[in-house]
């Protein structure tokens, strides 16, 4: 028996790097039964049957899973944001933040494209927010020393709308990866999806990171009862305030004598965050265990 890391999940293969050579597994059937499925990011216990292929035999458990994309042990989401075509909707990025944090895994907000649009008002409201925030330029250089270094050491996993430059920033971080880059469509104002499926990439930076096919896939099966009652704590900087508002139970959409409230009027919280706080809010309010899916009870 083997220990190694899933790199790339294709066609029912597991694809493990195992002591530095790269193993082709199946699953074991017995997970299967019991409802479970090795992700991308998996650190396995590998049963070889013949040279370079094997079974997963087992899982090791994980610091945080994310259903779609099917990625484990990720220790922050690199979102890719633009402030050019296509402009990313603030709501995006909240959404998923929101869904990291509930997992516990940081997240690290890149304006992406600075060279043609600056992105400074995008980068500031989380900045404000309180995230780790940089500009890029995948065609100047511009932030990728810094970007480097945020992700030296970690499991990152690169997301983002079709089209701000994902494939092209790994691409300029690691020239070697050549990742397929497709032009952003000027009438629809988004690009292709060149990332068909999830794969971890070793970086000679000391970082891995993992290419996701972007927002979409960070679908409404990630907004469940776990989400719902605790959306205020997964946006983080609402989190000094949520003690000090006037009524237990505030919702902090819209009562009086909310803490969380008077911060946005101040400015300490920014105003776009509340209003995606509200629209989750909104969208998980009438969420019930009996409507949840059975494996959400």
């Amino acid at each position: 028996m083997s220990r190694g890391r899933i790199l790339k999940a294709l066609s029912g293969f597991y694809y493990v790097e195992v002591d530095g050579e790269l193993v082709t597994c199946r699953a074991r059937g017995r997970f299967r039964q019991e409802g479970r499925s090795p992700l991308v990011g998996d650190w396995v216990e590998v049963r070889e049957t013949e040279p370079g292929s094997g079974m997963v035999w087992e899982i090791e458990p994980r610091s945080c899973a994310f259903e779609r994309p099917a990625v484990a042990n990720v220790d922050q989401l690199v979102v890719i944001a633009s402030a050019a075509i296509p402009v990313t909707d603030p709501f995006l990025i909240d959404r998923v933040s929101a869904i990291a944090a509930l997992k516990g895994c940081g997240v690290v907000v890149c304006v992406n494209k600075c060279d043609l649009v600056p992105g400074d008002e995008l980068a500031a409201v989380y900045e404000t927010a309180g995230f780790p925030t940089l500009r890029t330029s995948a065609g100047t250089g511009e932030g990728l020393e810094e970007l480097k270094t945020i992700i030296s050491g970690k499991l990152s996993a690169f997301t983002g709308n079709s089209g701000v430059g994902k494939s092209s920033l790994l691409n300029a971080i690691e020239p070697g990866f050549s990742l397929r880059v497709d032009a952003v469509s000027e009438k629809l104002g988004r690009g292709k999806h060149t990332t068909r499926h999830v794969e971890l990439h070793r970086l000679s930076c000391g970082g891995d990171v993992i290419d996701t096919p972007g927002f979409a896939s960070f679908d409404a099966g990630e907004l469940d009862l776990a989400l719902k009652e605790k959306l205020p704590e997964c946006f983080v900087e609402f989190r000094p305030y949520l003690d000090k508002c006037r009524f237990v139970g505030c919702s902090h959409t819209r009562e009086k004598g909310c803490a969380v409230l008077e911060a946005v009027k101040r400015g300490a919280i920014p105003p776009s965050r509340h209003r995606s706080y509200v629209r989750l809010w909104q969208e998980l309010k009438d969420l019930r265990a009996w409507n949840a899916g059975p494996e959400k009870r």
